[in-house]
């Protein structure tokens, strides 16, 4: 059955006078919602109509009515600081703390549940919940003792399977065959037990183990589940289209007793599937509860009549939804403006004098956001802004050459290009692993201070010493030569292309490419996307001194900046200006997105299109190019077919003419698509560099002889000394600080004078 739709003209009728004070506030639809308290209910609730207002006032309708005492109700949330606003709220409404009720994430609720029977399934109640780090590192044991080669199976992959089977619910018993594959030899499901089992011996669980052991529970112990149904009168959940099946299945049993659930969510802006989240969870509820009733918010009070028709009429696309239209009382406002541009660099330019623009009309930098589809778009917007000086901040990451991997990528180039610098040589001299670890480095600074020396000249004459372990002495050695080498390639390499070699040689790609978390992919865009800043500078050092140059210019802490973003950040936002870039077949919808799940990864990236759109109060830029550069390759592009889904009468045309062809022609066209795509000059000059720069094999150049040598050493042949770890000896051979010993129960070695001391001075 379905409740009263915000469609109807009914939401501007005022409520009775003899309703509570708190539902005086409300519109027809938002009090149906709150009204509906007994029975199955679900809110569809759209972006911007007053969903929280909606939560809060049913929660405290509840206990002012006395339906149930707050210890009957369990209201679940997404984040803990949703749950802190939402018992301020309610502390609000009715005028006194609430105490004793169940507000609280998913994990929070699971963990507190788990500790009071944690003995049913193994565990003590004062078990640990392990983060990350811990997960991985207990997952490399389990590789090591099962003689898995951790380099081709390595534990992220591992543990991204075990928590991705978590996330559905699967205990290792109920994974079946067909979900095994081939991961880890065939061996993924062993592993998995084995990580569970050794996660009990430690007294210990991940944050999957929390739901996943709750499960447990209810299914093995009846009288168990059947007293927490009998508990929870109410149950309310907070964004339920970002559920995943563990999560659906623990709140449909414990809905089972007094069917009095209430979940609240927007189908349309589902955007989660690719951490675990189900959007058929929220289609399905009227199946899994007969009789549910639908309560659909769909008057918006944040944007736009123009701005909700765009995004109305392109989330009408999508056939998995249950279908709502936003509508507004407020002015018609400004229509989406649409632009197609040259290409990635001019559209940088684009957004940075649109701002200026309104910035000059009295708009603030702080009511403005960039919402990019993937994390290398950011780059092109930052160096513009820095340009302009417009204050700008990175919400939900860091600044471009503020992230790990650009950070690593620069410290392999600054050592290239300034083999003194120690600071950069130390971050990558075990990144990716060599087996450096911190002995290692311990011994390199000493040998640095001793003889007053760069590390890398510290490193030189290690390895031809006996100081380090043979297979630490091998790596250091391995690691001088491909900097030695990658030097001999510079004078006929460009620069561009050498970088590629160094992070590929270097295997800094190759990690990120094993790495099999969520992050890598967008890590192996950013790089792609530094290389592609290079091409804008004719050399090496220019461009270093550019990233010192932006580095530096990082703004101060203002509030009034820019916010620059991914749309998958800024569901829950708003702003008065959104500018959506980069609205182009293949970047947006994202073709991994495509490849991977077909029609139901294209609807998903059309919710996140919507919800771009929805962030926008006043104003909504798109913009296209028909030349970008990804992966580090020049593209002819297309536009988005989400552009020809937004509704001509909502969209004021800003592309240039002469840009399409075939999709998205309405846009203005004069001539048929670029084959390649490679007509701008920064193209061409791309493209030229390719074909004349193709890998040469140089012969490597001698790293020159070590300065600052410590000189002749105070040690002659037959000289009694002392050494930390080899004990004593005699000289055998001195050269400068390198000396040859002889040592009394080790045998010859090759140390550096600063290692040892005179025999008499021992102890």
């Amino acid at each position: 059955m379905t409740y009263p739709s915000s469609s109807e003209p009914q939401s501007g009728r005022p409520v009775a006078a003899s309703a509570p004070y708190y539902l005086a506030s409300l519109n027809e639809a938002q009090r149906a919602a709150v009204e509906a308290a007994d029975g199955p209910v679900l809110v569809l609730a759209g972006a911007g109509t007053g969903k929280t207002r909606v939560l809060t006032t049913r929660l405290g309708h509840i206990l002012m009515t006395g339906r149930a005492m707050p210890g009957q109700i369990l209201a679940v949330t997404f984040t803990n600081k949703a749950a802190r606003e939402m018992k301020d709220r309610i502390a609000a409404l009715i005028g006194r703390p609430v105490e004793g009720w169940w507000l609280g994430t998913f994990h929070a609720l699971a963990a507190r549940l788990l500790r009071s029977h944690a003995e049913l399934v193994g565990l003590k109640p004062n078990f640990t919940i392990l983060d990350t780090d811990d997960q991985i590192r207990l997952v490399k044991q389990l590789l090591q003792a099962a003689g898995v080669d951790d380099k081709k199976w390595p534990a992220r992959a591992i543990l991204g399977v075990i928590e991705r089977w978590k996330d559905r619910g699967l205990t290792p018993d109920k994974v079946g065959v067909g979900d095994q594959g081939d991961l880890a030899g065939g061996r993924m499901l062993e592993l998995y037990r084995a990580y569970q089992e050794r996660l009990r011996t430690l007294n210990a669980c991940d944050f999957g183990d929390l739901l996943l052991h709750n499960l447990t529970l209810f299914t093995t112990q009846p009288e168990l589940l059947q007293d927490y149904q009998r508990r929870f009168k109410y149950i309310l959940v907070d964004e339920y289209q970002d559920t995943n099946v563990a999560q659906y299945l623990w709140l449909r049993l414990l809905a089972q007793g007094h069917k009095n659930i209430c979940c609240v969510g927007d189908d349309d802006q589902s955007i989660y599937g690719w951490r675990g989240a189900e959007v058929g969870n929220i289609l399905r509820f009227e199946t899994d509860f007969p009789g549910a009733r639908i309560v659909r918010l769909e008057r918006n009070y944040r944007s736009t009549h123009h701005i909700l028709g765009a995004a109305s009429g392109l989330i009408a696309k999508n056939q998995g939804r249950l279908g709502k239209t936003l509508w507004t009382d407020d002015a018609e406002g400004e229509k989406v403006r649409v632009r197609g541009i040259w290409d990635g660099e001019e559209e940088a330019r684009f957004v940075g004098d649109e701002i200026e623009a309104l910035q000059r009309q009295g708009a603030s930098a702080g009511d403005m956001a960039v919402l990019v589809r993937a994390g290398f778009q950011t780059r092109e917007f930052e160096e513009r802004f820095i340009t302009l000086g417009i204050p700008y901040r990175v919400i939900g990451g860091p600044r471009f050459y503020e992230r790990l991997e650009i950070r690593d990528a620069l410290a392999y180039l600054r050592v290239l290009h300034q083999p003194d610098d120690d600071l950069a040589f130390e971050r990558i001299v075990n990144t990716p692993r060599r087996g450096l670890g911190d002995a290692t480095i311990r011994t390199l600074h000493a040998v640095a201070r001793a003889g007053g020396v760069a590390m890398t000249t510290a490193a030189l004459q290690l390895v031809e010493t006996d100081e380090l372990k043979p297979a630490a002495r091998r790596a250091l050695a391995g690691l001088l030569g491909d900097f030695e080498r990658w030097r001999g390639l510079a004078a006929d390499m460009p620069h561009t292309e050498l970088a590629q070699v160094i992070l590929d040689e270097s295997g800094y790609t190759a990690m990120w490419q094993a790495d099999k978390s969520p992050e890598a992919p967008g890590r192996l865009e950013n790089l792609k996307e530094l290389i592609s800043a290079m091409e804008e500078f004719e050399n090496l050092a220019g461009f270093l001194e550019h990233i010192s140059l932006v580095m530096e210019n990082t703004g101060g802490d203002s509030a009034d900046m820019v916010s620059v973003m991914t749309l998958h950040g800024a569901k829950g936002l708003e702003f008065d200006v959104v500018f959506l870039p980069g609205w182009e077949e293949g970047l947006f919808p994202h073709q991994r997105a495509l490849d991977e799940s077909g029609t139901a990864g294209l609807e998903e990236e059309r919710r996140l299109a919507y919800v771009g759109l929805t962030r926008a109060r006043q104003r909504a830029y798109v913009s296209f190019a028909a030349n970008r550069r990804i992966h580090n390759q020049w593209q002819s592009a297309i536009p988005s077919r989400f552009v020809d889904e937004l509704p001509r009468e909502h969209v004021e045309q800003m592309a240039e003419a002469g840009l399409y062809g075939g999709p998205g022609a309405r846009w203005g066209t004069n001539i048929p698509q670029w084959q390649g795509g490679l007509q701008s000059p920064a193209a061409r000059r791309f493209m030229q560099s390719r074909s004349e720069g193709a890998l040469i094999e140089g012969e490597a150049r001698r790293v020159a002889s070590p300065s600052g040598s410590a000189g002749q050493g105070a040690y002659r042949a037959g000289a009694r000394v002392f050494h930390q770890k080899f004990g004593y000896g005699s000289v055998a051979l001195a050269e400068g600080d390198k000396l040859e010993i002889e040592f009394d129960k080790a045998g010859p070695k090759k140390v550096m004078a600063s290692f040892v001391v005179p025999a008499d001075q021992a102890g």
